[in-house]
């Protein structure tokens, strides 16, 4: 994990730094991935740590006692606040995708692939500077329940542009991707499976009513699992 956050920039005056970047955002992930939610929880989350775990976190030693120094949530708040907010997400998406299991191994089987489920959310209690509420855009590893990407976009209606983009830095060659009403769009189709190798499942509702009326008019027997396939 420290050799992926060690790919961002340090955003921070090199004046007076007593943290290293890296260990901030290291103790910050680890904070959030045992059940922190606030800065508060992360200050304590960090206050808790041993000098060996904030060894192992990427933190140094103080240069005048030896000693290592657990960061403040003040000092964390700070550093994170001037994190490009995509790029983080990308860097610990990519280092949860490469942790993941081989689909086959996971599954037990060789014939099994990976599934990749796309959906957004509205964040509660989560406004921007304007007052809007946040909309995140994500994509999880659906045998694992792993977060592989996140996007924030403006809103529901965004979620279609913001769909591409948030499947980049995602390895889908062979997964089959799921995802609502909504993205039932013929160029996430075609990029899915003409750029990127994967396979689809999308929901087909309302919103393309000639794709509605051409499936309601097959049989039964051109559906899997039908009656023929039990």
């Amino acid at each position: 994990m420290l050799d992926w956050l060690g790919e961002l920039a340090d955003p921070r005056d090199r004046r007076g730094v007593r943290h290293s970047f890296v260990s901030l955002l290291a103790i910050a992930v680890a904070a959030v991935g045992s059940g922190a939610r606030s800065w508060t929880e992360i200050g304590e989350f960090a206050r808790e740590l041993t000098p060996e775990q904030l060894a192992r976190l990427g933190a140094r030693p103080s240069p005048y006692t030896g000693r290592y120094i657990p960061p403040d949530e003040a000092t964390i708040r700070r550093a994170l606040q001037r994190v490009d907010p995509q790029a983080l997400d990308r860097l610990v998406g990519g280092w949860l995708g490469a942790r993941q299991p081989p689909a086959a191994a996971a599954a037990g089987t060789a014939t099994d692939e990976g599934a990749v489920a796309v959906d957004g959310k509205t964040l509660r209690g989560a406004v921007d500077a304007d007052g809007r509420r946040v909309h995140l855009l994500a994509a999880l590893d659906q045998q694992q329940g792993t977060v592989l990407a996140q996007r924030r976009v403006d809103g529901k209606s965004n979620e279609i542009t913001g769909f591409r983009p948030l499947l980049e830095e995602v390895d889908l060659e062979g997964a089959v991707v799921t995802a609502d009403a909504l993205h039932c769009q013929r160029a996430h189709a075609r990029y899915l499976v003409g750029e990127r190798q994967a396979d689809y499942l999308f929901v087909a509702k309302e919103n393309q009513p000639g794709l509605v009326a051409a499936i309601s008019q097959l049989p039964e027997q051109a559906f899997s699992p039908s009656e023929r396939d039990r």
